[in-house]
């Protein structure tokens, strides 16, 4: 079976292992502990499906390993513009209230 590997360098590991204890962002610290696991051996299919709190499809945690990969740590963090955009104006105004 073909299995993802993720080379990280010793300054990268202690970011990362910093990351999953310290972030004050839970979903990065949910991909360096992603990450982590990986890194360490084991799959990433597994690691989606019972490695974290919350079971992710695969293609997610791939998805991540791709960003870290391309961009290391900074690549973990949720890029700009991305998520709901905010309404031109507050709903409660649009709407009579009965």
């Amino acid at each position: 079976m073909w299995r993802r590997e993720v080379q990280v360098t010793a300054e990268q590991r202690e970011q990362l292992t910093w990351m999953v204890r310290h972030d004050p962002k839970p979903y990065r610290r949910e991909r360096a502990a992603a990450i982590l696991q990986v890194v360490e051996g084991k799959a990433a299919f597994a690691v989606a499906r019972e490695g974290l709190l919350v079971p992710r499809a695969p293609d997610t945690v791939y998805g991540w390993i791709d960003r870290f990969e391309e961009h290391g740590i900074a690549g973990l963090t949720i890029a700009e513009g991305r998520g709901r955009k905010p309404a031109p104006f507050p709903p409660s105004a649009t709407r009579p209230r009965g």
